[in-house]
């Protein structure tokens, strides 16, 4: 696939960010305040970058587990074909979870996620975006908790990438095709 040519305008800045995951954080903590220990599951690779910024905030014991799950590739657009590329590698089965996902868009993605890990049996399963495209959704489908919620843009950043780039900035970005 070639690339299209690109520029990155600043949509919401590293400040604004990680003072919406110490507040997302303290929300969560207080929700989970009678857990014995939260699985904190990252939807791979978008959510890295949140993943390990939030479970710092958490005052809570954790064990962080991934999943990673593709319905993009490098394209655009969503085939709305969810493949499971890497499992759990723990059990969640009568424990408290809390599923961290970047971007939830058509929500096919969260939708397939969300259904997979609810048969496992877990005893809670909340979900935390960092973003949501609300105009966008076509499954029914929300998290818990959203940092932000934003326009039917293309973004990059803080783990969210185009074609396996831009995931270092430390802001969420704009992509605008030229």
């Amino acid at each position: 696939m070639t690339q299209r040519a690109y520029v990155i305008d600043e949509m919401i800045s590293a400040k604004s960010i990680a003072a919406r995951v110490e507040a997302l954080a303290r929300d969560i903590t207080g929700h989970f305040a009678d857990t014995d220990k939260l699985v904190v599951v990252g939807l791979l690779r978008g959510s890295f970058v949140f993943i390990a910024d939030l479970v710092r905030e958490l005052d809570l014991p954790v064990e962080v587990d991934f999943l990673e799950a593709s319905s993009y590739g490098d394209r655009l657009e969503s085939s709305r074909e969810v493949r499971i590329i890497k499992d759990l590698s723990g059990e969640i089965a009568r424990r408290d979870v809390l599923v961290v996902e970047d971007i939830v868009d058509t929500g096919h993605t969260l939708l397939h996620v969300a259904q997979l890990l609810r048969a496992r049996g877990p005893q809670r399963l909340e979900i935390c975006a960092l973003l949501d495209k609300p105009t966008r959704r076509e499954v029914d489908v929300t998290a818990t908790w959203t940092g932000f919620t934003i326009p039917d843009e293309f973004v990059v950043g803080y783990g969210i990438d185009y074609a396996q780039r831009d995931r270092n900035l430390p802001h969420i970005g704009k992509v605008r095709f030229v």
